[in-house]
């Protein structure tokens, strides 16, 4: 067996994808604390029932578990940092205002997600908890937009969705409200894939008003505002249908405001991975990438489950993906220089690093082999001094 072979869909990232990664992810935290944002890094384990406080069985399926040798529990490797984020905002921070948090770390998946080809994300995200109004969500969406900005991903499209409309159309009748969580869980995978004729099986128990407007909830898609007309007319007149039509109404108009070039759609069932979410919800394309890029939303049950209620919206993306599908190149130029003792030779490559420059000296006098920087330059010795001159390779 090859020493050297990981587990399946897991794979190093190698220059210059590292180097660009990385150059995203500074980037990408620098503007949050442009925004207020506040940095924190949860760890990689946390005992299991901590780890999947608020979530759904989604979530539980991705989580690599092992038992704590120390205490005799069982821990879970973190496949989304999400909830960790809430946790610290309800138990550690333990502030009654508005808290904006940040994050970037890595996560890892127990079975490879559908439309990914990778188990290990670096997942980047921003929450914003104690603000329950649409304005939040509004923040938080163009803060995304912002960040596919920063990796020159001008086009987007965003298709939003609303939990509460589910909500509301299951709360009109006692027999809808009383649906079994094991069986929400089936008709949010009905609905996210439009299962027509296993949708009709599901609800044959359930009253016609109910049925009838689950069915609907799959042609629900389109331009919004088309969705949000035929909406209004097909779904239930429950109140929570009717707020979260026109909270999604409010952060279209605002959004359709915002500088960045986005197209705006609305998908009623779309209810992808959203287990935990409670109010807006929204899927970031590009260009080049069948799945999202990244997925948003307000999720204020999590706070809810953690013993303390805080509203709560946000966003995440895989830095890695951002990586693979941003134009920017970050090869750079650098210096060559070759290896001798001489102190002026040494003074002169720390003021050239020091001022920004990068110097790579040779051990050997091979040419230098690097998929991240381009010698370009050369330092020479004219006149009994060190300079940088235009540097000839040979062909």
């Amino acid at each position: 067996m090859n020493r050297w072979l990981l587990p399946e869909d897991f794979s190093d990232v190698l220059p210059a994808k590292a180097r660009k990664v990385e150059s995203l992810r500074q980037a990408a935290l620098s503007l949050y604390q442009s925004y207020g944002y506040e940095l924190v890094a949860p760890p990689l384990l946390e005992f299991l029932d901590s780890l999947l406080t608020g979530t759904g069985s989604d979530l539980n399926l991705q989580t690599f578990k092992l038992v704590d040798q120390l205490s005799g529990r069982t821990m879970g490797l973190r496949a989304d940092i999400t909830p960790q984020v809430a946790r610290i905002d309800a138990h550690l921070l333990n502030r009654s205002g508005v808290t904006r948090l940040c994050y970037a770390g890595s996560i890892a998946h127990a079975r490879t997600p559908i439309g990914s080809s990778a188990r290990e994300e670096l997942q980047l995200g921003a929450e914003i908890y104690g603000c329950p109004d649409w304005k939040a969500d509004l923040e938080a969406l163009s803060l995304l937009l912002c960040t596919l900005e920063l990796a020159k991903l001008d086009r987007v499209y965003l298709d939003l969705c609303h939990a509460g409309v589910l909500s509301g159309i299951l709360g009109t009748t006692p027999e809808a409200s009383s649906i079994p969580k094991e069986d929400i869980e089936f008709l949010y995978l009905l609905l996210q894939t439009k299962d027509r004729p296993r949708l009709i099986a599901f609800t044959e128990s359930l009253p016609s008003c109910v049925s009838e407007a689950l069915m609907n909830l799959t042609e629900l898609n389109g331009s919004c505002d088309e969705v949000l007309s035929k909406a209004r007319m097909k779904l239930p007149q429950h109140p929570l249908v009717i707020d979260s039509l026109s909270q999604l109404e409010h952060l279209i108009k605002a959004a359709s405001k915002l500088p960045q070039s986005v197209e705006l759609s609305i998908d009623l069932a779309d209810l992808r991975g959203y287990q935990y979410h409670s109010g807006i919800m929204f899927s970031a394309y590009v260009e080049g990438l069948p799945q999202p890029i990244a997925r948003g939303g307000r999720y204020d049950h999590v706070g809810r489950a953690f013993g303390r209620p805080r509203p709560a919206t946000g966003f995440s993306l895989d830095l890695l993906t951002l990586a693979n599908l941003s134009p920017i190149s970050i090869r750079k130029s650098a210096i060559f220089a070759p290896w001798i003792d001489e102190l002026d030779l040494a003074l002169k490559i720390s003021e050239l690093r020091n001022s920004g420059e990068i110097v790579i000296q040779t051990l050997d006098g091979s040419e230098v082999m690097s998929a991240e920087y381009e010698c370009s330059r050369e330092l020479v010795k004219q006149d009994g001094l060190w300079e940088v001159r235009a540097r000839e390779v040979a062909k």
